[in-house]
């Protein structure tokens, strides 16, 4: 049974580096098997539904070389870490030579107490899955080289970034079409069928072990784009696609495994009709970060069934960090709105602390950081808020300016309604003032009188029921200004 509520709150935690921290703090080595029972009620006190213990996977010893070799890698460690040395490389979590959990992280055995400490919290268990590539020294490579896009000599020449010798054969280098190779993993062939059916087996396994995957770059092997990305390469199209299958027979033997899938350039849709239960929400972050206002509006005017399996975020592993891009006012303004959406809504290890540094997977730890503690309050409450406000129907609500002043269009609005009352959502995006007359449903006003109360200042604002819905609820916001408004 998945320990995953609906619209889960996911709590992506770099296990290799939660684990130094551990080790430093306690002055031994620390593994899965002996995190301390506070620091898992410390997690716990996130308030979040899900952990997801990213890099938990046995790393390649042959990926992590390659790493040593990257200059840029060796200049952040340098610039960043005291006391760097080479040894702080530790290769790619998503460079995986078997998915068995590390030595580094404790074994099956870590994991096993792992996911027991999480579930005694109430809190669901989140592993990676990488479809595209694998490490150099994988099994794979050498038991079933079938399973590579394979190269000739003359790509070897006129490719000499794209393939690689291995043994006596020829590989391509993992990618994506957008960028160049990665110089640490080998490229698998989505259009294999027994690449697939060991994909199965893998995610089969895995289930055992979590309550749902994240599926690293799951767009990478839908048949269009890997036909585009690899041409002849990779052979003619199979008749059916590569995850719904796969989705259908591993949920088949775990029935609540929730599939997540990393997903960018307009697919979420696509990937939701092929199996996934929840997909990455770039564009959301990309328009937070604008700024833009009427582009998020209109964003959320996607059907609200479509937007609870969308993921939310302001930051991962593969972003730079939410207080690094947006300033302090709107960074504020963009946590309530991940927070306060339909769909599950992704925090990361560091998020709530303020944390201003990206931090490459490949560094087994991570730079020393002040804690910004107004900013984790914050976080802390509005995950708190989260699991209350988002309760009953969702309506996004229209906003509405008068003749001499349209700084209503900087605002965004949206409120959920239950028997027990209804919570709205305000948010300025923008650094200047701005007014506006609220348009909420009728049928999310139960009340005759309603008493909203701020959750975030607690100011008490009262409205009768006619009066709000005939001329709306006003709201003044300053710059980045918010409003949650729960009734009751």
């Amino acid at each position: 049974m998945s320990a995953l509520r609906p619209q889960p709150r996911i709590f992506e935690i770099n296990t290799w580096a939660w684990l130094h921290e551990q080790s430093a703090e306690r002055g031994e080595p620390i593994t899965l098997v002996t995190v301390p029972s506070r620091a898992w009620d410390e997690v716990a006190a996130t308030g979040t539904d899900a952990v997801w213990l990213m890099g938990v996977w046995e790393r390649s010893a042959a990926g992590a070389r390659v790493c040593r070799e990257e200059q840029w890698l060796i200049d952040y460690g340098r610039s960043h870490l005291p006391h760097f040395s080479l040894d702080d490389i530790v290769g790619s979590p998503y460079c995986i030579r078997r998915y068995v959990p590390d030595g580094q992280v404790g074994g099956w055995e870590g994991l096993a107490v792992a996911r027991e400490q999480l579930r005694a919290r109430g809190i669901g268990l989140i592993l990676d899955f990488v479809p595209n590539h694998v490490a150099p020294d994988h099994p794979w490579v050498t038991e079933h080289p079938h399973f590579l896009i394979r190269g000739t000599e003359a790509d070897l020449v006129e490719r000499p970034r794209e393939f690689v010798r291995s043994g006596e054969a020829i590989v391509a280098l993992g990618r994506d079409p957008y960028f160049p190779p990665w110089p640490d993993v080998f490229q698998l062939n989505a259009f294999d069928q027994g690449l697939r059916q060991a994909a199965v087996e893998t995610l089969t396994t895995i289930g055992e072990h979590c309550d749902g995957v994240r599926c690293d770059m799951a767009m990478l092997v839908m048949n269009d784009i890997f036909a585009r990305t690899w041409g002849p390469w990779a052979g003619a199209p199979p008749a059916a696609e590569y995850w719904p299958t796969i989705v259908h027979e591993v949920k088949g033997r775990w029935p609540d495994m929730v599939f997540l899938a990393e997903s960018y350039w307009d697919q979420e849709w696509a990937l939701m009709q092929q199996g996934f239960d929840y997909c990455y929400d770039k564009r959301l972050y990309e328009r937070l970060q604008s700024g833009d206002s009427q582009n998020v509006r209109l964003h959320l005017q996607a059907d609200v069934a479509y937007q609870a399996r969308l993921v939310r975020f302001i930051e991962n592993h593969d972003e730079p960090r939410a207080n690094a891009v947006f300033s302090p006012g709107a960074i504020r303004a963009a946590a309530v709105v991940i927070s306060t959406l339909p769909g599950a809504t992704l925090y990361h290890q560091g998020q709530f602390e303020g944390r201003r540094l990206w931090v490459p997977v490949a560094l087994g730890r991570l730079p020393p950081e002040p804690e910004d503690s107004t900013l984790a309050q914050l976080y802390r409450r509005l995950v708190e808020l989260s699991g209350v406000v988002r309760q009953g129907e969702w309506w996004l609500c229209a906003v509405e300016g008068w003749p001499d002043n349209d700084s209503a269009r900087n605002i965004v609005s949206w409120c959920w309604s239950t028997r027990e009352g209804v919570s709205v959502v305000a948010v300025n995006l923008t650094a200047t003032p701005a007014q506006g007359r609220v348009r909420l449903p009728a049928e999310a006003v139960a009340r005759e009188v309603v008493v909203f109360t701020d959750a975030l200042t607690g100011d008490i604002f009262e409205r009768v029921r006619d009066d709000l819905l005939a001329e709306g609820l006003y709201v003044g916001l300053n710059g980045y200004g918010v409003h949650v408004l729960r009734d009751g």
